[in-house]
């Protein structure tokens, strides 16, 4: 019933969002009306109003050039594979030479995958781009069947197969230990398309390093307690109608509540830089709100077993993981170059919990691991802003033209 009643609530609250989007459309027929006195307060609240929801569907990429070299060169999305819970999307740019295959993997934690537009434009100028853009599990009919952790794993190698020998893989955050995984797995079966490297970022590789609130949250309650408060069903008006999963709009309640007080700010700032007509400094805001509150639902099957898998019994770093029965054993890999970046300030993966992997690796010669520690960046510095394009960035490209 959860999931029902935060969709009544939300359904209630249309017509208060409907009447603000109408009062802003009538305020912006009348000429000077939202540089009146109080009228900017008033135009300040309309638009809060009108922006409180959340979005359930993917935001566009929006991504339709890039500088490549001394050209800025046009850039159209191509769907290369296709699965139910899954598009692996390619950034075809026309017209280009040839340039290194990346595969980024998206973390499949709530948020789609557009949440990394950053690094796909910083990444685009140097490579070829795909990325795994995940499809909300609420729009997927329940004859589709499960998607858990092992079939994560599964997509992760299809992926890379569709892509051939040579390519790079980028696994973003939660995806760190699936990607760690395939390469293992694919290293073991001496597969013809080994990745060139494999770059973990910000990944729970280890999570009994240095424990944090998002650790501790997870181990201090019981899978079932889980099952029982987190997971719900799809409501009956879409497509997935009945489907267990752990509903977008919770998680991201998990994430703000970490830091309400910088929520709250940031939202107290927006108001008042609507109020006082400073359009580009409330668009920043606004633009990061409207990505950030974009959700997706994750299979139940597939959270679960991610609880339990990594949270919990840390199977990967103690080497008790399996997929599909078959022991996962990271020291297979001997091939592909290993980069681990991790942010100093990161609060959801602690410092240490990606670098493990290089630890894991143990047949993998020295002079193909690589490690990265980025100083004042929290989580998702790691993968956008200024020390990302500027420092984190280059050590990515450094690796990749090394193995290429």
């Amino acid at each position: 019933m959860l999931y029902q009643s935060y969709q009544n609530y939300t359904d209630a609250l249309e017509p208060i969002r409907s009447a603000a989007r109408g009062a802003l459309a009538m305020a912006d027929m009348i000429p000077g009306f939202h540089f009146m006195g109080l009228n900017r307060n008033m135009t300040a609240f309309w638009e809060m109003s009108a922006r409180s929801q959340l979005s359930h569907t993917r935001p566009d990429y929006n991504v339709d050039h890039v500088k490549v070299g001394k050209n800025h060169v046009a850039v159209r999305e191509e769907v290369v594979l296709s699965h139910p819970f899954c598009d692996l999307l390619h950034f075809a740019k026309d017209g280009v030479p040839a340039q290194p295959k990346i595969l980024v993997i998206a973390p499949l934690s709530g948020h789609f995958a557009t949440l990394l537009r950053p690094t796909i434009e910083t990444l685009l100028r140097e490579h070829d781009v795909y990325i795994t853009d995940w499809k909300n599990a609420r729009d997927v009919h329940r004859s589709e069947g499960l998607f858990g952790f092992d079939d994560h794993i599964d997509l992760v190698i299809e992926c890379i197969e569709t892509l051939g020998a040579g390519t790079h893989v980028f696994a973003v955050c939660q995806p760190s230990v699936q990607a760690l995984a395939a390469v293992a797995l694919m290293e073991e079966d001496n597969h013809p398309a080994i990745p060139a490297s494999l770059t973990l970022m910000a990944g729970p590789i280890d999570t009994r390093v240095s424990p944090n609130a998002v650790n501790k949250f997870a181990t201090s309650h019981p899978i079932e307690w889980f099952e029982q408060n987190v997971v719900s069903r799809v409501p009956f008006q879409f497509e997935g109608s009945g489907r267990p999963v752990y509903p977008g709009f919770l998680q991201l309640s998990g994430f703000m509540s970490m830091n309400t007080d910088k929520h709250a700010k940031a939202h107290r700032d927006l108001f008042g830089h609507l109020a006082e007509g400073r359009a580009d400094e409330a668009e920043t805001i606004a633009s990061f709100y409207d990505e950030y509150c974009s959700v997706l639902d994750l299979t139940a099957e597939f959270f679960l077993q991610t609880i339990e898998s990594v949270f919990h019994e840390q199977r990967i770093a103690k080497g008790e993981l399996t997929h599909r029965g078959r022991k996962v054993d990271p020291s297979a890999i001997k091939r592909t170059t290993l980069l681990t970046i991790e942010g100093e300030r990161d609060d959801i993966c602690s410092v240490g919990q990606t670098a493990a992997a290089h630890g894991l690796c143990s047949s993998l010669p020295k002079k193909q691991k690589h490690h990265h520690l980025q100083a004042g960046v929290g989580h998702y510095g790691t993968f956008s802003g200024r020390r990302w394009n500027g420092q984190i960035y280059p050590e990515i490209r450094k690796v990749v033209q090394a193995t290429s």
